[in-house]
């Protein structure tokens, strides 16, 4: 592999150990493409980048989530920023636990584990009896880290947190994921002087690169009609579509026998998604709490992303016979779910505390950084009535 070929001058250089992981995941990813006979559908390339076991960036052992780049870590996520977060979003999940008379909670892709210490404390708090919190987390590195953290944070509730590595048939309680659909694999999709072409990866000139090919299959021919019409602009177009992110979906909703599953990412409905004006797609890279859009940059070290097209997410969600329970902004979802009480139980006399926590929800809220970009869309089975956050604002019109 040559790196320089795509390392952009702003970011940091990876150390010897990183860059050795990386050179042993390039070689597993060559020799894969060599037994395709040279080209890869992108997805099964971000697969390899993200899950390849012990060399991925998620299964990997190196630092993924943390407030500055100087930490090692790339991104930012909501419980890392605030654990008002954690605290607001126990409230819709005791809500349904209680309205489905169910006594468990499982969690996927938990991360450093601090939303799942936040939510063991909120809902003992909150007086919200539950068994168990079950995790599902492909990462060795990462149980360990959400062990250590929840048995600092929580210690009193430790021994109710289990760790799956297979999924149950059915499974009655709260289901949570937040920032997992994006983190799912991709395919891109090309349009180039009318044209579709599905975009996949080579070796060429030392390095991993692009290379289209035609479109003949009828199903993804359909599926690009359809985003066709919605990119009414015409012109050269590059964009995603979501399989694995929808069988995700399929898979939790089918297991889901009673209660909700709440899913919490950053996208759009489907004719925001395919909007003339995303024509260079969504697909993005995070390294050092920098974006770019090099996924051929270090790969296994740095995350490769994508925004979620809801519309498939919901009718994925639909199709298995579960109930669309809501969908709205994370702004909204917080709000109506008491998040702004939970920041004023804050004394604002004490700033060293209180700005800190103000400056985090209002991140949280604003639409200029989380507060719109975010969404929540639930599913459920057995609850009679919605929650209380979604009772306003709910745009499951919009699906």
């Amino acid at each position: 592999m040559n790196p320089k070929a795509h390392q952009p001058d702003s970011l940091p250089a990876p150390g010897p150990s990183a860059l050795a992981q990386s050179a042993a995941l390039v070689a597993l990813i060559r020799a894969e493409l060599d037994s395709a006979g040279g080209w890869l559908p992108f997805d099964r390339y971000m697969e390899r980048a993200l899950y390849a076991p012990g060399l991925g960036y998620y299964s990997g052992g190196a630092r993924k989530f943390g407030l500055r780049g100087d930490d090692g870590s790339d991104f930012v996520t909501a419980p890392e920023l605030s654990p008002l977060f954690a605290a607001t979003l126990a409230r819709p999940v005791a809500e349904a636990l209680q309205t489905s008379g169910t006594r468990d909670v499982m969690e996927f892709g938990a991360g450093t584990g601090k939303l799942a210490a936040g939510l063991l404390n909120a809902l003992e708090t909150l007086g919200s009896e539950f068994d168990s919190y079950s995790i599902v987390d492909l990462s060795a590195e990462l149980r360990e880290r959400q062990r250590e953290t929840i048995e600092a944070a929580a210690p009193a509730l430790a021994a109710k947190v289990r760790w799956l590595d297979a999924l149950p048939e059915r499974f009655d309680g709260v289901v949570i994921g937040n920032e997992v659909l994006d983190a799912m694999p991709v395919r891109l999709f090309a349009s180039t002087g009318g044209a579709w072409h599905e975009r996949g990866v080579v070796w060429r000139d030392g390095a991993f690169a692009f290379d289209d090919r035609p479109v003949s299959a009828q199903a993804d021919l359909a599926l690009l009609a359809e985003i066709a019409e919605i990119d009414s602009a015409g012109g050269d177009y590059v964009t995603e579509t979501h399989e694995a992110a929808s069988a995700f979906t399929r898979t939790i909703c089918t297991m889901l026998a009673r209660g909700a599953a709440f899913l919490i990412d950053y996208g759009f409905p489907q004719h925001e998604y395919y909007h003339a004006q995303r024509a260079q797609g969504t697909l993005m890279c995070h390294y050092r709490h920098r974006a770019h859009g090099d996924p051929f940059l270090y790969p296994g070290l740095q995350d490769i992303t994508a925004h979620v097209e809801f519309t498939g997410i919901a009718q994925a969600g639909v199709e298995t016979g579960a109930d669309l329970l809501g969908f709205t902004s994370q702004a909204r979802f917080l709000l109506n779910a008491g998040i702004t009480e939970a920041l004023s139980a804050i004394d604002p006399a004490d700033t060293a505390r209180f700005l800190p926590a103000a400056n985090a929800v209002q991140k949280l809220l604003s639409e200029a950084e989380m507060g719109e970009l975010f969404k929540v869309i639930a599913f459920s089975r057995g609850l009679d009535d919605t929650l209380q956050a979604f009772a306003s604002g709910d745009r499951s019109h919009t699906l």
